[in-house]
């Protein structure tokens, strides 16, 4: 896992893929607008189509789908040299900068990956995938207010498609800065906008077992483990100890035999066998 896939140990179970976006999960954008089309003598505008996009645009958006696909195989220093040129080719280009800030908080350059982020926002200041990844980046460094301020903000740009992802993070770093009841509401909402979700499902449960809600963690977990393809030892092991502190010994051994028979040599295994429920 890359460093900005890495914060304190803990059982949050959401993945990368879920947080950061714009880049990688989404196609780039133009940072600036075509030129208006020639006007005929008609009088009506003619269709806008790839030939009028300006050369030095269609270069650096090249550049930046080789920069994503880098970085989504996590090579961190051809996606920076691709990168580098798609902002050299369009000096304006937002989203090369987003991607940018990405590439060096992966690579620990925290002056570079900031800047790189705060430079995004100053071209569209109405971004909201640089908002979001600008966010995570700040709660991965422990600096929770201007991380949740952040992920407010994208929240409010109207049509932001990302708002479940963001309200999942959110509630994340929520959670990680100790705030349970502000975080269950940001996990709430999550839900309710994808209820799909697994990561969701899982972090809502984790944060409802923290503040003693065991009944509601085990509605959203059982979600989980109801699926063989996404469940796994972390989500069966929040199962085994929900249904251990509603005093259910059956369910209890039953998730912990599901444990054991699939994930043997896991951490969490071990702490079943112990008994070390509160592990």
């Amino acid at each position: 896992m890359t460093r900005l896939a890495r914060l304190r140990r803990a059982t949050w179970l959401i993945g990368l893929g879920a947080l950061l976006v714009g880049c990688v999960a989404e196609g780039p954008r133009l940072s600036t607008p075509l030129p208006a089309p020639a006007v005929p003598s008609t009088g009506t505008p003619d269709r806008v189509t790839a030939s009028d996009e300006p050369e030095a645009q269609r270069r650096a958006r090249a550049r930046m789908e080789l920069a994503s696909a880098y970085f989504g195989q996590n090579q961190m220093t051809t996606a920076l040299d691709q990168v580098k040129l798609s902002i050299a080719a369009d000096p304006n280009y937002g989203e090369a900068f987003n991607l940018r800030g990405l590439i060096y908080a992966n690579l620990g350059d925290h002056v570079l990956a900031e800047e790189s982020f705060k430079r995004a926002l100053q071209i569209n200041p109405r971004d909201a995938d640089a908002m979001h990844n600008y966010g995570y980046y700040l709660c991965q460094q422990r600096r929770y207010p201007e991380s949740n301020a952040l992920f407010a903000q994208a929240l409010a740009v109207p049509r932001y498609a990302g708002a479940a992802r963001t309200q999942l993070t959110q509630g994340v770093c929520l959670a990680y800065a100790g705030q349970l009841p502000e975080a269950e509401a940001a996990l709430v909402k999550a839900y309710e906008l994808d209820p799909s979700s697994p990561f969701t499902s899982t972090n809502l449960a984790e944060v409802l077992y923290r503040r003693g809600d065991y009944e509601r963690a085990r509605f959203y977990i059982r979600r989980v483990n109801a699926l063989a393809q996404v469940s796994n030892a972390q989500t069966l092991w929040l199962a085994v100890r929900i249904e251990h502190k509603l005093g259910n010994w059956p369910g209890t051994t039953e998730f912990g035999r599901q444990l054991r028979n699939r994930f043997p040599e896991s951490r969490e295994a071990a702490a079943f066998a112990r008994g070390d429920f509160d592990e």
